[in-house]
């Protein structure tokens, strides 16, 4: 019986991904790490679009928020009515000063909000929010899922790395030694299992 576990290489010595979606054993782990890659996946989508609609909501209606000069000479730039609240209660602001600011940021913000509705920024957010979360669970179910085959180990290593190297090169124990230990499962996995 053999074991197929295909490793590609973008770089020298380093592992960019890991085949498991072709000729691999009916292992419970590899099905768990093929749910949460593509939770993974969803996630990542959704933040580059929750990002998108973030940028195109700071450049159309910008962040609001006020800019207030202080009785002693000092700039804030509150960017909540709490804010603004907390500077309007050191005193240190005129009292028509304060309300104007106040009403500023009121309709600042009611801008803002008019805006994030009609392009769904808000909704974009809270729909990355939900697929980060189940890809959190996936996650944790993975990592509790026996594997019956080097694939199934392998496909278990690769969620590690992904989630925890902070970059596909990182130097830093443990990151080498585990992209090595992936390298062995692949080599392994291409010979005929002893038994």
């Amino acid at each position: 019986m053999r074991t197929a576990i295909a490793l590609t290489e973008q770089q020298p010595g380093t592992i960019a991904s890991i085949d498991f979606e072709r000729d691999l054993p009916a292992d419970p782990a590899v099905a768990a790490w093929r749910e949460w890659h593509a939770a993974t996946e969803e996630t990542e989508r959704l933040s580059r679009e929750q990002q998108r609609l973030e940028r195109k909501l700071l450049e159309t209606v910008g962040l609001p928020c006020v800019m207030m000069q202080l009785s002693e000479g000092r700039t804030v730039t509150p960017q909540s009515l709490e804010a603004l609240r907390d500077a309007l209660g050191a005193g240190s602001v005129d009292l028509t000063v304060g309300a104007k600011a106040e009403a500023d940021l009121a309709a600042h913000k009611a801008r803002w909000d008019a805006y994030d509705r009609a392009i769904g920024y808000s909704a974009a957010l809270r729909a990355e929010s939900d697929a980060a979360n189940r890809a959190e669970t996936l996650l944790e179910a993975l990592s509790e899922t026996p594997a019956i085959s080097l694939a199934g180990v392998a496909a278990k290593l690769d969620a590690i790395l992904r989630e925890g190297q902070p970059s596909k090169d990182d130097a830093e124990f443990p990151w080498p030694q585990i992209r090595s230990v992936l390298e062995d499962i692949g080599r392994l996995g291409g010979q005929p299992e002893a038994g």
